[in-house]
């Protein structure tokens, strides 16, 4: 009978390949990269075993400081994609798909079970006072007599250079009362307001700059009729036709963000969602009784709300001047209005407008009409309708995807090739944007809010959306994220962001973009762009030299 260690096989991979249990594996081995200072840098270690019987093993790292091993498991994904999709698919079968990163054991202990490639994920965590030069890690697998199995070996080259501060603002919605019902946490109790700052931390560790802070609940993937978990941080008493308001508890939020590496707030919607036609869910106390005083029966544009506003809003201006805000702080009218939707945005934008001071607009959007009227002083466009806003010269010019963003463009569902998800980072870069938005870090409902969902079960809020985009955590046991594999990608494409940065202030902005932009096809736009993974491995490789031959020859970072 052959041994274990015959029937067992290894292969070290860039962080680019997804490994599916069910299909041979092709990608080719990946032993050796660049880095800088500053850097997290991830690879993985594909491993099949081709016994009878599933059996255990366990894993070991050479270096101890600074790196963490993480077993990729596999989630399902029962609609992967829409019908009409394109050809920038790994598969679109429902299915098991490789993405959700668990910690390996401290025991190391790992099943290896027959005839499935399984992988762990690596990741070195390069210190910004690391030393520059080669480091090695040898990944081991044994088994349970301790007898090696296989081993990998992964030089990672460190380079006398640090990766810059990033500058791009960048929020993924933060949902805290999917937090509060998975968790069966009281909103705003202790328990609440640590699983929040777990997952605040984990968000910020992972480029979320920008925090997403519920003044009021936030009006988002709401049923018309129907309302979502109240986590209003901003307490309204009301007497007669006056409003009195209690910041304690969006203070506590800032603080908790301030801790936490949080550089921005965004304020959540002012007004419902698809045409700012209705106010938000607010809730007030009345005579010692708390009810809901706003909602969907509430006419945007009616006395009544707009009085509110005209209350509320210099009270909010007031907290903002007092905390020292004014300039860290974004504000949302409604969330994806259509040109069908400018009478009513225009209406609800402008009477906001005169109270918010100097603090400036956000919203998602794709017509350019919104911008042109000044309804919005910082657009998010979608980057599949970017275009016109790129050939009008649109500054400060964010973008974002969702969903609807399933044909050329990058996007990141379970079913995408982890080089669409990454390319993102050059395109940020080449067309100067300023900020990134998704709407899904961890929204575990239906559509719509209706109910919750499990996400360990289900990755597509109820076959609403393409598997993977409503989320990219998942929650542990203990109140704290586990962590996708797409997040972990997203911030690769980050760091080239930020790597592209470094290199424009040492060789110049056009000379960096011609450099990445070597040996593809043609130039890069937002819907034309390498596939190849190996393109995109070689491109960031590039970047890395150049940065270091220009610190090789003296050259010093513009700041």
């Amino acid at each position: 009978m052959p041994t274990l260690q015959a029937q067992f096989e290894s292969r070290c991979l860039s962080s680019l390949v997804k490994v599916f249990a069910d299909e041979e594996l092709q990608a080719a081995a990946s032993h050796a990269a660049s880095a800088l200072q500053g850097e997290i840098y991830s690879f993985q270690v594909a491993y099949r075993s081709q016994a009878q019987l599933p059996f255990s093993l366990g894993v070991t790292s050479t270096l101890q400081d600074g790196i963490r091993l993480r077993s990729v498991q596999l989630v399902p994904a029962e609609f992967p994609n829409y019908p009409n999709h394109d050809e920038g698919v790994l598969r679109d079968t429902p299915g098991l798909y490789p993405d959700l990163l668990v910690p390996v054991p401290d025991s190391g202990t790992l099943t290896a079970i027959p005839k499935q490639w399984r992988s762990i994920w690596v990741t070195m965590e390069v210190g910004r006072d690391a030393q520059p030069g080669s480091h090695a890690a040898t990944i081991t697998f044994v088994d349970t007599a301790g007898e090696t199995l296989a081993s990998e070996t992964f030089t990672l080259t460190v380079l006398p250079a640090a990766l810059p501060e990033q500058k791009l603002l960048h929020t993924e919605w933060f949902h805290s009362d999917s937090l509060a019902v998975y968790y069966g946490a009281e909103v705003f109790s202790e328990r609440y307001w640590e699983i929040v700052e777990s997952y605040v931390q984990t968000a910020t560790a992972y480029g979320c700059n920008m925090l997403l802070t519920p003044i009021f609940t936030p009006p988002l993937d709401t049923e018309v009729g129907g309302e979502r978990p109240t986590v209003q941080l901003v307490e309204v008493w009301k007497n007669g036709e006056s409003y009195t308001f209690g910041f304690e508890r969006l203070k506590r939020w800032v603080e908790m963000g301030n801790r936490n590496g949080v550089k921005v707030f965004e304020l959540s919607h002012l007004f419902t969602q698809w045409g700012a036609k209705h106010a938000p869910k607010i809730m007030a106390t009345i005579d010692g009784w708390t009810q809901r005083i706003f909602g969907w029966e509430t006419d945007a544009a009616g006395e009544v709300y707009l009085g509110f506003l005209a209350q509320f809003l210099p009270e909010l201006v007031g907290f903002l001047k007092q905390n020292d805000l004014l300039n860290r702080t974004y504000y949302h009218i409604s969330d994806e209005p259509v040109v069908e939707h400018l009478t009513s945005y225009s209406s609800a934008s402008r009477w906001v407008r005169q109270f918010m001071e100097n603090v400036p607009s956000l919203d998602a959007l794709s017509n350019i009409s919104f911008y042109e009227q000044g309804l919005v002083q910082t657009p998010v466009v979608a980057n599949n309708h970017i275009e016109p806003f790129l050939e009008r010269g649109v500054e400060p010019l964010w973008t974002y995807y969702c969903c609807a963003q399933y044909e050329a463009v990058s996007n990141r569902f379970l079913c995408m090739p982890s080089a669409r998800n990454r390319i993102l980072g050059l395109q940020l870069y080449k067309y100067n944007i300023a900020g990134f938005l998704h709407w899904g870090y961890n929204f575990w409902f239906s559509q719509y809010a209706k109910i919750p969902i499990d996400p360990y079960r289900n990755t597509d809020a109820h076959y609403a959306f393409p598997a993977g985009d409503p989320f990219v955590v998942y929650p542990s046991q203990e109140g704290t994220p586990l962590v996708s594999l797409r997040l972990e990608v997203f911030r690769e494409a980050l760091q080239d962001l930020r790597a592209l940065e470094l290199l424009g202030t040492l060789i110049g902005r056009e000379q960096t973009i011609a450099l990445m932009e070597e040996d593809a096809a043609e130039p890069i736009t937002f819907a034309s762009y390498p596939r190849d993974e190996a393109w995109l491995l070689a491109c960031r490789e590039r970047i890395n030299a150049a940065i270091g031959q220009a610190v090789a020859s003296g050259v010093r970072a513009e700041h």
